[in-house]
């Protein structure tokens, strides 16, 4: 089985696209082979952290990823041991587009749908098409002032040719193959509310996949805040690192950050702080809420002569 790609990327499936892209960007030139030369481990770690970002690094590839790995989750078990999904036919699968009912209640190759005395008409149950799932990046600014975005998704739409009367019937469609429905790209305007927050979903009815002869099913879309550099969202908090000199982390001191918001604070280093340490600060983070700040070594890229000659001293001192 392939590597999930957000735990190569180290970041959660509800991150932002542009989180992933900084994710990406940062372990890729940590583990560049011009920078770890001769290093075999760091290059298969370069390889599976290019495989990763090739699957969820655009919208498009994240969406058809997201997309497959619901489609394995949803069979899985429902198979014989050699695979999760061997022993299903297409009817099956496409039943669940077609809103997660089997082919006896879709009426595959028969007519009987249509009669009086089916189940559907003896329940009163409306048939429709599946939801879609999809995340949308907005910024922290258009997420406290609210903004229209445009949004493209792919979708089952009703065949125009045989307008889903061939679905579930012996008829024949060269547009649809019998299936009733056609794949078709939908572009929409996206209305994103004033306040709105990280992990919060927009239901936008009759946008999802349309079923051949029911009603359609809605897009449900999820808005991923993107908190920008040095920052993350973890279950619903906003963390925010903040680079912490070696001497400062041993010896304590202080360190300041500009938060979301733009203000420049001061905040306190605890003497021995450790890497991955945290402080809340309450009312600095989006919307006025907490800001959890995390305590990251800040890298030095180059040193000087005399910060070589102090380290060499602590080294020789055991430290």
């Amino acid at each position: 089985m392939a590597e999930d790609p957000y735990r190569v990327l180290g970041v959660s499936k509800d991150s932002s696209d542009a989180e992933i892209k900084r994710a990406y960007r940062k372990l890729a030139r940590q583990y560049h082979p011009d920078r770890n030369p001769n290093d075999v481990a760091a290059e298969e770690r370069f390889k599976s952290i290019q495989t990763a970002y090739e699957s969820i690094g655009s919208s498009e590839s994240r969406r058809e990823w997201d997309q497959q790995r619901r489609m394995e989750e949803m069979f899985r078990g429902r198979g014989s041991s050699s695979g999760p999904t061997r022993g299903f036919d297409f009817g099956d699968i496409f039943s669940q587009f077609m809103g997660g009912r089997g082919n006896a209640d879709f009426g595959f190759g028969t007519e009987s749908r249509h009669s009086p005395s089916s189940d559907f008409s003896r329940q009163g149950e409306s048939i429709r098409g599946a939801d879609i799932e999809a995340g949308l990046d907005v910024t922290l600014e258009q997420a406290i002032s609210g903004t229209e975005v445009n949004f493209s998704h792919r979708r089952m739409k009703r065949c125009q040719k045989c307008e889903g009367r061939s679905f579930g019937t012996t008829r024949s469609c060269n547009k649809c193959n019998g299936t009733g429905v056609q794949t078709k790209g939908s572009s929409i305007n996206v209305k994103v509310p004033s306040g709105a927050i990280h992990g919060q979903q927009l239901r936008l009815r009759g946008m999802g996949h349309e079923h051949p002869q029911g009603d359609p099913g809605d897009l449900l879309i999820t808005l991923r805040l993107d908190a920008q550099e040095g920052r993350r969202w973890e279950d619903g908090r906003l963390i925010q690192e903040a680079p912490v000199p070696i001497s400062t982390l041993i010896l304590g001191g202080s360190v300041r950050i500009t938060t979301p918001l733009g203000k420049r604070i001061q905040i306190g280093v605890p003497e021995r702080t450790k890497i991955g340490d945290r402080r809340r600060v309450q009312g600095h983070g989006h919307q006025g809420g907490d800001l959890d700040i995390e305590f990251v070594l800040q890298e030095t890229e180059k040193l000087t002569k005399k910060q070589r000659e102090i380290l060499d001293q602590l080294r020789e001192s055991g430290l």
